[in-house]
């Protein structure tokens, strides 16, 4: 079976909660592709983040949209090669990837710091992107179902605090980041604060 099919095959067995020896938490977590389904280089990062983590930096990666699971795969490999190869980064600067496939990919994960949103904030704050640019357009419905699962999901874990905060990336920097689209859908979840 080749790597798109097992991928494919992966995502539909996580979307019906059956993948084998997922364990209950995993299950409720929703589909997230772990790194080494997207074939993530290895991480060279190693500060971990204060847990559970009271905030939430939501962005955008301003680069092309992927609405498959192959073209998310390319797309996470992308940023990360950029951050990592490019910027200099130790890994892809996000702690979670949300494609428009419906799909949350592992950046960092849960317990890693990221590099998405200053100093400030990245010691204190997980770090979500959705792969795209969404100042035109907003993303598709199945990946801001997504981003919530995945927020259900840290809360569940104990990742983040259930009182945690979302933020969009234009509220702690100097940006147009998360888009001007993905920013009013933000604004109307019950976590955002401005």
């Amino acid at each position: 079976m080749s790597r798109l099919c097992a991928l494919l095959a992966w995502a539909l067995l996580a979307l019906q909660g059956l993948r084998e020896g997922a364990t209950e938490e995993e299950a409720c977590c929703g589909p997230i592709v772990p790194r080494r389904e997207w074939r993530a280089l290895p991480s060279e990062c190693t500060q971990e983040l204060e847990l559970p983590a009271r905030y939430v930096v939501v962005s955008h990666t301003v680069g092309g949209h992927c609405d498959t699971p192959a073209l998310c795969l390319q797309q996470a490999q992308n940023v990360q090669h950029y951050h990592a190869r490019t910027r200099g980064y130790c890994d892809v600067a996000y702690n979670f990837l949300i494609g428009e496939d419906g799909l949350v990919y592992e950046g960092r994960g849960w317990k890693i710091k990221g590099d998405h949103s200053g100093p400030t904030w990245n010691p204190r704050a997980i770090g979500i992107t959705f792969m795209g640019n969404f100042m035109e357009r907003s993303p598709h419905p199945r990946a801001i179902r997504a981003a919530k699962s995945l927020l259900a999901c840290g809360v569940a874990q104990g990742a983040l605090l259930p009182n945690y905060e979302v933020k969009g990336h234009r509220d702690v920097q100097q940006t147009l980041s998360p888009g001007d689209r993905l920013y009013d859908i933000i604004q109307e979840w019950p976590h955002y604060r401005e």
